[in-house]
């Protein structure tokens, strides 16, 4: 029985009828992080153009945040690889914490291990001893940095020190003195040496007094010509949107004393996963240099990820400034490092991310890569010297060291496009559309059967099987053994081929308009009725072992059905794409 009709239109969906109800949770704990006043900013209407200093903290920040901190070995090979990256600024330690930081500072001082253009940093807490211990461990560094950092926040200043603005303030002075008396005792002029300063929770931190400190902390480090001083502004928790972050940004660079003196650095957390965005806007809103860790290493949620943002920089045409060509290499790497595992779906680097399994995605890169390859034939130029356009993709993965392979991956999700892209770039086999889709469906049956993912070698295995004859296996009725072409009194083609049908040896003579029409005259022999409705080839390869590839659509008894001829020899590939059709019409 009929179900009846429709009677009217459906009701549109609208917000109206899209209700959401409450969550229930304890929302009246918490409340909105205060903006900032500046109506006038400036930030938004900026772009970055150049890269900012970068420093990276993965000796540091990051190290102190692994479940199994990192090994003398497990550093230095960090160490290394940062420098060979090109980071010109690097934390290495927190020496005044244990014997196994400072010792890690004085054995690459002792072995040569950082270059002269190469700065490292230590961190301190602003206690006397702890800065004579941290001084002391950069003795012969060529060029270094003493960071000093005290907490500021009210929640700070009233449940850990207890004590208000004014102690707080005092001791980021003390500290700064402490330091370049210690720095004048122990390094001298030996050292290129340099001050940082941190208002630790600065994201917390009442913006007036965080600029209070930091005037502070100049008044003692008098920053000039040739002098300047770091004040690191620290999203120690990330604690609002990014925007509301570049407007903090925006008023202490406006409001600094000799702001032409100081390096504003950003050091984003990404506890609402927003790090990245935080430090770029920061960027445009005023700092000079960005601290942050390779993917994103760091305590809770982990710090800014350098390496996303260093290929962000990368993806518009901005020089990053730091080397990330062989970024398997850099994972590797910091994987060992740190025992921890890069995610599949990390920006640039995860396994997955330049790899398609959607139909539709799958379709559009590989029509981009054949509109990049023409465009550079055009122009006369290689591909990798024309400007990167293609569909899902941000960047040439080749440009990170990556390969093709693995952009495009079959599942039940895929289309003719990732089957008709792993074909063609793993065997050079250029299908037609309409048997692009015909193979397609092939594949979607086994993966809707089987489940999971169709790897290239298992799509090539199933190919073969429906399309290309294996040597030396039962393969339809027909095998091909030979295949000769003269020329008829009348001028026609004449074609006679020697093959072997439903096993037995066989002589089949024809005549036509071509040598595939001879064929399909020479088949009515057998019995098989046969129409070419469509025709292509292609060469594979150039040169003297030079392979084409012929591909015949067919309507044999009924049944339209493609067949594919590989040879060096065009005319006998094109044969051998009429004998796969028939077989497929007609094997069991």
């Amino acid at each position: 029985m009929s179900s009846p009709a429709p009677v009217g239109r459906p009701t549109p969906v609208t917000a109206a009828t899209v209700r959401q109800r409450p969550s229930g949770m304890p929302i009246h704990r918490y409340g909105p992080y205060e903006a900032v006043d500046i109506p006038d900013r400036t930030w938004p209407d900026r772009r970055i153009t150049k890269a900012p200093r970068w420093l990276s903290t993965d000796l540091r920040d990051g190290n102190q945040a692994l479940i199994d901190p990192m090994s003398p070995a497990r550093k230095r090979a960090m160490f290394d690889l940062l420098v060979r990256m090109g980071y010109k600024e690097i934390e290495v330690g927190f020496p005044s914490s244990g014997q196994t930081d400072f010792d890690f500072v004085r054995s690459i001082i002792e072995d040569g291990a950082i270059p002269e253009d190469v700065t490292i940093s230590v961190l301190t807490q602003a206690r006397e001893e702890l800065i004579e211990r941290t001084v002391e461990s950069l003795r012969g560094a060529p060029r270094a940095t003493v960071h000093l950092y005290n907490a500021a926040a009210p929640l700070f200043r009233r449940v850990v020190f207890r004590c208000g603005r004014e102690e707080i303030k005092q001791i980021a002075v003390d500290g700064t003195r402490l330091v370049m008396e210690y720095a004048d005792k122990i390094l001298g002029d030996e050292t290129v040496f340099g001050y940082q300063y941190s208002p630790e929770i600065f994201t917390d931190t009442e913006l007036d007094f965080a600029l209070e400190i930091c005037e502070g902390v100049m008044d003692v480090w008098q920053p000039e010509d040739g002098r300047e001083i770091i004040l690191n502004l620290p999203a120690t928790v990330e604690r609002s949107t990014p925007s509301t972050h570049a407007d903090r940004f925006e008023w202490m660079s406006r409001n600094l004393s000799r702001r032409e003196h100081v390096c504003l650095s950003v050091h984003p957390h990404n506890d609402r996963g927003t790090a990245v965005a935080a430090a770029e806007l920061a960027v445009m809103a005023g700092a000079d240099r960005v601290e942050g860790c390779l993917f994103g290493q760091g305590e809770r949620t982990g710090n800014v990820d350098l390496v996303t943002l260093g290929m962000n920089l990368f993806s518009q045409g901005v020089d990053p400034m730091i080397d990330f060509s062989q970024i398997d290499e850099i994972r590797r790497t910091a994987e060992y490092c740190n025992q921890m595992e890069v995610h599949p779906r990390h920006p640039y680097a995860g396994d997955l991310v330049y790899t398609a399994f959607s139909g539709s995605h799958q379709d559009a890169i590989k029509k981009g890569f054949e509109a990049l390859e023409a465009d550079a034939a055009a122009q006369g130029r290689g591909v990798d010297e024309i400007e990167w356009a293609v569909p899902y993709l941000p960047i040439d993965p080749k440009d990170v060291g990556r390969s093709y392979e693995a952009v495009i991956r079959v599942n039940s999700q895929s289309g003719k496009g990732g089957v008709a892209y792993v074909l063609k770039n793993e065997h050079k086999l250029d299908l037609p559309r309409r048997m692009q889709i015909e193979f397609s469906k092939i594949i979607q049956a086994k993966t809707d059967s089987e489940g999971g993912e169709v790897t290239p070698a298992a799509i090539w295995s199933v190919f073969q099987d429906e399309y290309l004859p294996v040597d030396g296996a039962a393969w339809g009725r027909i095998a091909l053994r030979s295949a000769q072409t003269s020329t008829s009194s009348d001028g026609a083609d004449a074609l006679t081929v020697e093959a072997v049908v439903d096993g037995v040896e066989t002589v089949l003579t024809g005549t036509g308009n071509g040598p595939i029409s001879a064929f399909v005259d020479a088949l009515t022999g057998i019995g098989v009725d046969a129409r070419v409705l469509d025709y292509c080839e292609h060469t594979l390869s150039e040169g003297a072992s030079a392979q084409a590839a012929s591909y015949i659509e067919c309507a044999i008894d009924g049944k339209v059905l493609w067949g594919i001829g590989v040879d060096p020899n065009t005319t006998r590939a094109s044969i051998k794409a009429v004998v796969s059709a028939v077989n497929r019409a007609t094997r069991g």
